[in-house]
């Protein structure tokens, strides 16, 4: 984790940037963070004055909570998702809307939290809707992304004091997709994923002795089984690139897919970064 001691939130003053400016307050505050740093990316000078009658109601808004947590806000100049990336380095984390304002804002996924999610150099939390219960969902592959992943969703399961829930999503046999597999070939794929769930688990489980626990092992399309099973989630956590993909690829595809239709926030961890 990185040693900063506070949390960045890009704001643009768009319904997601704001549910991503609340979900950062209260996540500084369960963190202790020395600070949350509200930051709006303009590249106009004239437009500054607008950005200050967004950013100072969340500054004074949230110094009202008296959680001992300073509250800072800053118009900065500059490509939102470059100075975000930047930011990343000295921060324990940051959050983004899912979507910003511009001529894209209908996309499932703006260009800016794409773009942060795959460069960031901490955890990046896209948010589309701020939620304050449910489990915490973690979706597990058996490598170090993911790894990575786990750690960063026992921490937050802890700070919540809410369940894990784990999640290995299998496919079937490659060699022969148009066949349909034997009974003994899906006991087979079953077992090893539960396998490889518990495998990651043992270690973290015996660290945080107060989360519960809860494994599931399915069959289907990676980005569907986690974007489905995380619809009541408070916090689904992905690896930055998972098992299989190439190495030179900024941000792997399940990452990316989960981020286009997960409805609950959605942490990417790189592997270094939680």
């Amino acid at each position: 984790m990185h040693s900063g001691g506070q949390v960045v939130v890009g704001v643009d003053g768009s319904p997601a940037s704001l549910a991503a400016a609340a979900w950062a307050a209260d996540e500084a505050e369960l963190r202790r963070a020395e600070r949350v740093r509200f930051v709006m990316v303009s590249g106009d000078r004239t437009t500054d004055d607008g950005a200050r009658a967004i950013l100072d109601p969340l500054t004074s808004g949230f110094a009202d909570r008296r959680s001992g947590v300073e509250a800072t806000s800053e118009v900065v100049r500059g490509d939102p998702a470059d100075v975000l990336v930047r930011l990343s380095a000295d921060a324990e984390l940051v959050a983004v809307g899912s979507r910003g304002r511009g001529p894209l804002a209908a996309t499932l996924l703006g260009s800016v939290s794409a773009k942060l999610a795959a460069h960031a150099e901490c955890p990046v939390v896209v948010v589309r809707e701020h939620r304050g219960s449910g489990p915490v969902m973690v979706g597990l592959d058996n490598s170090p992304h993911s790894r990575a992943a786990l750690r960063f969703a026992f921490d937050a399961a802890a700070r919540y004091a809410c369940d894990l829930v784990a999640v290995q999503v299998w496919q079937d046999l490659e060699y022969a997709p148009v066949v349909p597999p034997l009974d003994y070939e899906l006991a087979e794929l079953r077992d090893e994923a539960l396998r490889g769930l518990a495998e990651q688990l043992a270690g973290c489980t015996e660290a945080y002795p107060d989360v519960e626990v809860k494994r599931i092992a399915q069959r289907g399309h990676p980005v569907a089984e986690l974007s489905e099973a995380a619809e009541q989630a408070r916090l689904l956590v992905v690896g930055h690139r998972g098992r299989g993909g190439f190495t030179g690829l900024l941000l792997g595809s399940v990452a990316m897919g989960v981020l286009h239709h997960a409805q609950c926030p959605v942490a990417v961890v790189r592997e270094g970064s939680d």
